[in-house]
């Protein structure tokens, strides 16, 4: 059984176009927030945690959405068709209300745009599992993987060729909201142009008869196993997103060179880029939970040590290129497993179950972290991170279900498996 890269290539602009717009959206909101509308930091993160908010609902929601949808274009594409449609035009009219006085028009505009931006995230992720044998799905999330990656390269490449503002004048954000805009409408039109969901789904391989129904109650051990993995997610991601939001403040207060943060977390990006391929393929041979729980143990072990260097020194910088590589262990496995225990018909809704742990850890860790890095020192940062990781250590330890590997292991190993 060999994957069709090229197809999964195509399958991935649309995850593309989305990591594009959040990039956009990230960069360039709060300065829009801060610039013409004079908002705080507080009530602006406030306004920038909306997105996540949003999130925890309406992830799941059009992911049960489009499991039960059977439209001529098939379960996914009407949802990530007309949602980059809607978001496209939103992005344009948010720009015509970027102008002093117009907040209320800017922020309702804003928010329809999330809601579109939410409306097609879940049924473009589970597109790729949609049509790609269960053996696959850990390459093919890979691939899906880096062309977020290069969505977000996009967005940041344009926004730094945006030309420098007159003494006293607003930065015009229009050409990298067209730009984003434009890619992701070319996005869309290569997915549902060169993708057809309906006949693809045909072509699946006959795959053992699911143990419910979907809708239908997962039997006690999935159903454990899904738990497991959920927490597990929310964990690693309280532990790494407490790092990428808080590193610069810590490394600026430790070695007061602003610059130095940046090169270090543009070097674990980097070093999750390069590993995303290997480890795709890695996985399918020796299974995807092994991978994660040494992607675990790897940043686990980073941040622990992150946290006792007192002497900015090149051993920053090669934690964080092992940083990025257990990052990309962990995140091309950890969304296949989890959809590996869903029914065909139910892979939507635990799309949107899977995002909404990310979501929800992304929500708390800034509040948690926060409170620590201001009351008790910034000394805690590292080590919170540490103990969210390990954690998930545990958590991932006892899942007993989402590998695809057919057959058990048969070595002093076996404990780290999961089962089929």
């Amino acid at each position: 059984m060999k994957l069709n890269n090229r197809r999964t290539v195509l399958i991935g602009f649309a995850f593309l176009s989305i990591c594009a717009f959040w990039q956009l959206y990230d960069t360039v909101i709060p300065l829009i927030l801060r610039d013409t509308f004079r908002i705080g930091d507080a009530r602006a993160g406030q306004i920038m945690a909306l997105d996540n908010v949003l999130a925890l609902f309406l992830l799941p929601w059009f992911g049960r959405l489009s499991d039960r949808c059977n439209s001529r274009m098939g379960r996914r594409m009407p949802f990530i068709v007309f949602g980059t449609i809607a978001a496209v035009a939103l992005m344009l009219v948010l720009t015509a209300m970027d102008a002093p006085g117009r907040f209320p028009a800017f922020f309702t505009v804003l928010l329809l745009l999330l809601v579109a931006m939410g409306s097609y995230r879940s049924p473009a992720v589970a597109l790729m599992p949609d049509v790609t044998p269960k053996p696959l799905r850990s390459k093919a999330n890979a691939i899906i993987n880096l062309m977020g990656a290069l969505g977000g390269v996009f967005a940041l490449a344009v926004i730094r060729l945006l030309p420098a503002a007159a003494e006293g004048a607003r930065v015009n954000y229009f050409p990298a909201f067209a730009a984003v805009a434009a890619l992701m409408a070319l996005s869309v039109a290569l997915v549902a142009g060169r993708v057809s969901e309906r006949a693809l789904r045909a072509e699946m391989p006959p795959e053992a008869e699911d143990e419910t129904a979907p809708g239908g109650r997962l039997p006690r051990e999935l159903r454990t196993s899904l738990i497991l993995i959920l927490c597990s997610v929310a964990l690693w991601y309280m532990g790494y997103n407490a790092v990428t939001t808080a590193y610069s403040k810590y490394f600026t207060r430790k070695w007061g060179d602003l610059s130095g943060a940046a090169s270090c977390l543009m070097i674990a990006t980097a070093g999750a880029v390069v590993s995303y391929i290997p480890v795709g393929m890695l996985s399918s041979k020796v299974g995807r939970k092994k991978m994660i729980l040494l992607g675990v143990c790897v940043l686990t072990a980073c941040f622990a040590l992150a946290g006792t260097v007192q002497t900015f020194s090149p051993l920053v910088y090669a934690l964080f290129v092992l940083i990025g590589f257990a990052w990309a262990a962990i995140n091309v496995n950890s969304y296949p497993m989890a959809v590996e225990i869903s029914q065909s018909g139910d892979v939507g809704k635990y799309t949107g179950y899977y995002y909404t742990f990310s979501m929800a850890a992304q929500i708390v860790t800034p509040i948690v972290s926060g409170w620590l890095l201001e009351h008790v020192g910034y000394h805690t940062l590292f080590p919170y991170a540490a103990a969210m990781t390990g954690a998930a250590f545990f958590t991932m330890l006892f899942v007993r279900h989402g590998d695809s590997r057919p057959e058990a292991a048969k070595s002093v190993l076996e404990h780290f498996d999961a089962a089929d």
